[in-house]
C-alpha cells in the first residue's frame, strides 16, 4: 500500500478522488446559491441555510470539506514542485490540437483560484461565523451573500466573475483528467468525458457569474 501511495499513479488518483470530491460540492453550492435568483426576496435561501447551520451532518462535513480543499491544494502543489526537481527543465511547448491550455497550466488556475478563495472566505465565511452581523439583525445571511454584488463595489462582480471563469479553465481540464485516471480511458470514453468535462465548466461558470451578474443589475436598475 506504501509503494502504491508513493508511486506515481497512486499520486494520481489521489489527487483525483480529492477533486472529484471538490467537483460535487460546487454543484452542491450552486444548487443552494441560486436559490437566491429562483427567490429574490431571500427566503428559500434562508431557510436553506438555516437548515444547513442546524444539521449536525452538515456541520461535520463543513470540515471535512475543508480538509479536501486544503489536502487537494497542497497536495497539488507539492506534486508539481516534485514534477519540477525531477525534471528541472520544463517540456517543450506542445502545438497538439487535442492538448487543451487548461490542462498545461493547471497549476496556475489553481493558484489564482486559492488567492480568490481566501478573499471569498472573508467576505462570506468569516463575517458569518466570526462576526454578529447576522445574530445583530444588521443582515440577513441572503443580504450578506448577494449585497456584494452591487454597482458601489462593481469591482467585486469583476473579480467574481473572473474568478468564475478561470475556476471553469481549470475544471475543464480536471473532471476528464479525474476519470481517466481512475480507469475510464479507452477512446469512446475520452471524447465523452471531453464534452462531459466541458459541459460541466461552462455550467460552473455561467451558474455562478448568473447570481453575481443578476444581482449586480438589479442593484443598478434599483
Amino acid at each position: 500500500m506504501a509503494n502504491f501511495f508513493n508511486s506515481s499513479v497512486g499520486k494520481k488518483i489521489i489527487m483525483s478522488l480529492s477533486g472529484l470530491f471538490l467537483i460535487l460540492f460546487l454543484l452542491v453550492h450552486l444548487s443552494i446559491n441560486f436559490l437566491t435568483v429562483v427567490d429574490p426576496s431571500g427566503k428559500l435561501f434562508n431557510q436553506a441555510s438555516e437548515f444547513m447551520e442546524t444539521n449536525p451532518f452538515i456541520f461535520v462535513m463543513q470540515f471535512v470539506l475543508a480538509a479536501g480543499f486544503l489536502f487537494h491544494i497542497f497536495y497539488g502543489t507539492w506534486l508539481t514542485l516534485q514534477n519540477r526537481k525531477t525534471r528541472p527543465v520544463p517540456y517543450a511547448v506542445s502545438t497538439q490540437s487535442n492538448v487543451s491550455w487548461s490542462s498545461q497550466n493547471m497549476w496556475i488556475t489553481g493558484a489564482v483560484i486559492l488567492g480568490f478563495l481566501v478573499l471569498h472566505l472573508y467576505n462570506y465565511f468569516y463575517k458569518l461565523k466570526f462576526t454578529d452581523l447576522i445574530e445583530s439583525g444588521q443582515m440577513t445571511e441572503f443580504e450578506l451573500v448577494t449585497g456584494l454584488f452591487h454597482v458601489n463595489n462593481w469591482i467585486y462582480t469583476l473579480l467574481y466573475v473572473s474568478w468564475f471563469i478561470i475556476l471553469g479553465l481549470h475544471l475543464n481540464h480536471a473532471l476528464q483528467s479525474a476519470f481517466q485516471t481512475i480507469g475510464l480511458n479507452n477512446q469512446q470514453w475520452l471524447n465523452r468525458l471531453k464534452w462531459l468535462s466541458s459541459i460541466y465548466a461552462i455550467f460552473i461558470t455561467i451558474g455562478f457569474s448568473t447570481i453575481s451578474l443578476y444581482f449586480f443589475i438589479r442593484s443598478i436598475l434599483n
